[in-house]
């Protein structure tokens, strides 16, 4: 029996994770989460195969839609199909402890903030815990220029291991988003732009050849791209030009959008 009155979804987005998948799942505390759902981005191992055998809820996208596009299926669907009240993030490559979803969970369950990220810097030792020298010291200087450019201050932004609140995600415009790994900067953008309020909980990571990471010059892309987020930001909160992501959809567009992506042949649901 869950610990909790409000409905909590734990969300897998899920690429090649055949070797970490069943230990991820074992680590998920069940008396935190209500249900899992894992979306499979067309996965080129046993993934699929493997989640099948598990008691999750299991979404296929035929053709990889990247990381933000899997994370735009894992919401819409956490919210609008299986009313999901807190979605949880975890990464089934195992990188991240999902034994420390409670601490994520408890403060939304509070009612203390609207989102909560998971930090690798509050957690201590980074580097010791296999972080490459060259992320650990970009993660910083991007983390300052983000803190410098939102008027807050987190330890860092970068983690992927993170619970929002129904209301977080219903406030933005997730379809705006990148399907890229920049999609992580931008739903934050898109929050604090909003006022939303966010928390963060020290976490350790895994650093090991199943665990997906990205390699060094696409690394260099996002952090070009977290850059661009940060100016498109400023220009919006002084009224200069609103980009994309910071503009409101209409409702029932995206009401149309996500149904159409229900039927569409590039989301099969299997359960």
């Amino acid at each position: 029996m869950p610990l909790h009155e409000k409905k909590v979804i734990a969300v897998l987005p899920a690429y090649n994770a055949e070797q970490t998948l069943h230990a991820t799942y074992e680590d998920i505390p069940k008396d935190w989460v209500d249900e899992i759902l894992l979306v499979d981005d067309a996965s080129r191992d046993r993934t699929l195969e493997l989640a099948r055998q598990l008691p999750m809820r299991v979404v296929v996208h035929p053709k990889n839609r990247g990381y933000g596009g899997n994370q735009k299926t894992c919401y819409h669907t956490a919210l609008d199909e299986m009313g999901g009240e807190i979605v949880v993030m975890v990464h089934p490559d195992h990188q991240y402890d999902p034994k420390i979803v409670p601490e994520l969970v408890k403060p939304l369950l509070r009612g203390e903030c609207d989102a909560v990220f998971g930090s690798r810097m509050l957690g201590g030792r980074p580097i010791e815990g296999g972080m490459p020298k060259w992320k650990y010291f970009a993660n910083l200087f991007l983390t300052m220029v983000e803190n410098a450019t939102f008027y807050i201050f987190l330890s860092e932004y970068h983690s992927g291991f993170r619970a929002y609140s129904r209301k977080y995600l219903e406030s933005i415009n997730l379809e705006a988003n990148s399907d890229d790994f920049v999609f992580d900067t931008e739903i934050i953008a898109q929050g604090v732009a909003k006022g939303m309020r966010i928390r963060e909980v020290p976490i350790s990571t895994r650093y090991f050849d199943e665990a997906s990471q990205i390699g060094f010059w696409r690394s260099v892309r996002y952090g070009l791209e977290i850059l661009k987020t940060m100016f498109f930001y400023k220009l919006h909160k002084k009224h200069i030009y609103s980009y994309r992501i910071f503009r409101d959809a209409a409702p029932p567009l995206r009401m149309a959008t996500s149904s159409a992506e229900a039927s569409s042949p590039r989301r099969v649901a299997e359960r």
